[in-house]
């Protein structure tokens, strides 16, 4: 079995192998700025690590590991865009240190670039592959026209909120391990209860994304502690603060929600409201929750216990992250 240390080895030596065109600079050299910046790479390695449970040998799946990432940046690359984010993994975004014109051409050659790097899977696997893929990428899509459409709106449910961030972030984590079963030989049943895995740990993931923009390590976050409040960011943290707080508090609260000139105080004052509210507690009892169902599904899938010894030690470090 490998380890995760050894799936991000080979990621990031293939990586860093990827030769780009000389010219046009400007759309090639922020690929390979995103691209070689310090990100987790779990999408890809997850890709490895379910390809790892069935088989020994996981050298077919690395090009489809590769695509899953170089997409994963390119959704990054727009999402940064429109969110107006600053920061991404510690350094300047890509429309901050380049336009955002340039952030939005070199992010759809990612997208093209994914794509290439996917059709070169093994032939027999490449139908469904690519039918993965491009499910995949549509229900991204879907997910980021729901978030946006919730920042005009007071009245989300926390529902609405589980149903955009499956989309958005959860089913790439479950595609990333189909994809790598698929790979590995995995029966169909198992690939599903993989997927579930993934999707399940990727709901948990994205709480804990968002507890993080509040109370996190802003040295080890890596991105701007408070951004989401800043922006009114439809969060599992203002959305179930809207649908809970009484009148006073609400009251506070959208008061705060039309301030855009005083960032400090804003975060301040609704992290303090979050507090009142016990959503600190609240949102990883939900993380928690949605944790111990992904690790239900992964007891499913039918191979060893010792051959998930992996993916567990994953996810109980995904749940334990400062950044």
């Amino acid at each position: 079995m490998i380890t995760f240390q050894d799936a991000l080895t080979l990621i990031n030596q293939h990586i860093a192998e990827i030769k780009y065109p000389a010219e046009p600079q400007k759309l090639y050299a922020p690929m390979a700025y995103l691209l070689t910046s310090n990100g987790k790479k779990i999408r890809p390695a997850l890709t490895l690590l379910g390809c790892n449970l069935f088989k020994d040998e996981v050298g077919e799946a690395i090009n489809t590991a590769l695509a899953w990432e170089i997409f994963h940046n390119f959704t990054l690359m727009h999402d940064d865009v429109m969110d107006k984010a600053d920061t991404r993994r510690g350094r300047p975004t890509v429309h901050k240190k380049w336009d955002e014109n340039t952030a939005i051409l070199s992010g759809d050659e990612m997208l093209i670039t994914a794509y290439t790097f996917l059709a070169r899977a093994p032939e027999k696997h490449l139908k469904a592959l690519l039918d993965l893929f491009s499910a995949t990428a549509t229900g991204i899509c879907e997910g980021q026209e729901y978030d946006m459409s919730f920042e005009n709106r007071l009245d989300v449910s926390e529902h609405e909120y589980l149903h955009m961030i499956t989309f958005k972030t959860a089913v790439l984590l479950g595609a990333c391990l189909r994809s790598g079963a698929l790979l590995g030989g995995a029966s169909v049943l198992d690939q599903q209860y993989l997927y579930d895995f993934g999707v399940q740990l990727g709901i948990a993931f994205q709480i804990q994304d968002d507890w993080l923009d509040v109370y996190g390590d802003p040295k080890l976050f890596g991105k701007t502690i408070g951004g989401d409040i800043s922006c009114n960011k439809k969060t599992w943290l203002l959305v179930n603060a809207l649908n809970t707080s009484q009148t006073k508090e609400k009251e506070e609260l959208l008061r705060w929600l039309n301030v855009s000139d005083q960032k400090e105080e804003k975060i301040e004052a609704i992290t303090q409201i979050y507090n009142r509210l016990g959503l600190k507690e609240k949102a990883q009892e939900a993380m928690d929750r949605y944790y111990r169902k992904a690790l239900a599904v992964l007891d499913a899938v039918s191979v060893p216990a010792e051959k998930k010894t992996v993916l567990l030690q994953l996810a109980e470090e995904l749940m334990n992250r400062k950044s």
